[in-house]
């Protein structure tokens, strides 16, 4: 489970309507029958057009400054392993997305009227969307690169032959990408994988938005807080300030498992990646200290997240060749943990 909360930020201030983000979010509905299209939804409502979703976002901003965002940007990137184990991606991200503000609203460290922020405070829109495409970052197009950019090079000298620009043999050219295009390590269908074309497989992932202010348009409730849970004198009494984002993360974690019964290996954890991000050989003797299973799921995870296995046949009392293998393998597992394979 990958998850980010991001302020939808253009140039030096924030946007003034949610128009445009809420237009990127309908792009999967584009060329889709009436009977297939992908609505928004909120914590008791479906069916929500994108018309009422910016009609809301935007209305509710009173007293923010230019400066300051009007909505944050929930990204809610499940894993393959996690897709997989659910029964109903649709119904299920739905409910999961439902509880998931629960746990947001109980990260605030704030009070309205005297009593904790609820769900019910919070004004936001999901939205599920089916389909991923490949972008710059993933190990498929990284891997592809030095093909790709080979294969433009020759496109540009037939395009510079057909203009009368330089002489050579088209013809060549074209077998010379056409090998290319073989030899490069990861395809799809025949194809060599580029960015934008659509990944295979399950890649239902969930978008929310929601407003920096609460639902009566009082309160501003900001997730990206830079503090974390204190109070502060304001007006002469004791005010409670903050997002607690730690907690955040690992409540929304524990509830995907708890609803759906769900076995997380210790890569796939949020605590795993704070260790390998302060404590990266507590990360790696950790991982050798599995009962064997897990640890054997554990090299099975990381080896498809992009990452090789070469610990694969160490001794598992050999923890201190682990360590040496560290500085080999921190790059591989940071992109990895990068890309949403695996962590929060």
């Amino acid at each position: 489970m990958y998850i980010t909360i991001t302020p939808q930020k253009l140039g030096d201030n924030y946007p003034q309507s949610a128009a445009d983000f809420v237009a990127y979010l309908e792009k999967e509905n584009e060329g889709k029958a009436i009977d297939d299209l992908e609505h928004f939804f909120d914590q008791t409502g479906d069916g929500i057009s994108s018309k009422e979703v910016v009609r809301e976002i935007d209305a509710n901003t009173a007293k923010l400054k230019k400066t300051e965002p009007r909505f944050y940007s929930i990204t809610v990137n499940p894993s393959a392993r996690e897709l997989k184990h659910l029964q109903n991606h649709k119904a299920d991200l739905k409910r999961y997305t439902r509880e998931l503000m629960k746990d947001y609203a109980r990260s605030f460290n704030r009070e309205i009227d005297g009593r904790p922020v609820t769900v019910d405070d919070i004004l936001y829109y999901a939205k599920i969307e089916q389909e991923r495409t490949y972008k710059g970052t993933d190990r498929a197009i990284r891997e592809n690169a030095p093909y790709h950019g080979k294969i433009v090079a020759l496109k540009h000298e037939i395009q510079q032959i057909k203009s009368g620009k330089r002489q050579g043999d088209i013809q060549m050219k074209l077998r010379q990408i056409k090998e290319l295009e073989q030899q490069a390590p990861h395809k799809l269908k025949g194809r060599m994988v580029t960015q934008g074309m659509k990944k295979p497989g399950g890649q239902s992932h969930i978008h929310i938005i929601v407003s920096r202010k609460d639902v009566s348009n009082r309160y501003s409730l900001s997730p990206g807080s830079k503090y974390r849970a204190s109070q502060v004198e304001m007006n002469g009494k004791m005010v409670k300030r903050g997002f607690d984002r730690d907690a955040f993360f690992k409540t929304a974690e524990a509830t995907f498992d708890r609803l759906f019964d769900y076995q997380r290996n210790y890569v796939e954890s949020y605590q795993a990646r704070k260790t390998f991000a302060k404590h990266p050989q507590r990360y790696y003797a950790s991982i050798m200290g599995l009962p064997i299973s897990e640890k054997a799921m554990a090299f099975k995870l990381l080896g498809k997240s992009g990452l090789g296995t070469p610990l694969m046949n160490i001794p598992t009392n050999k923890v201190q060749l682990v360590l040496k293998a560290i500085k080999q393998l921190k790059r591989g597992v940071g992109k990895a943990i990068e890309s949403g394979s695996i962590g929060i």
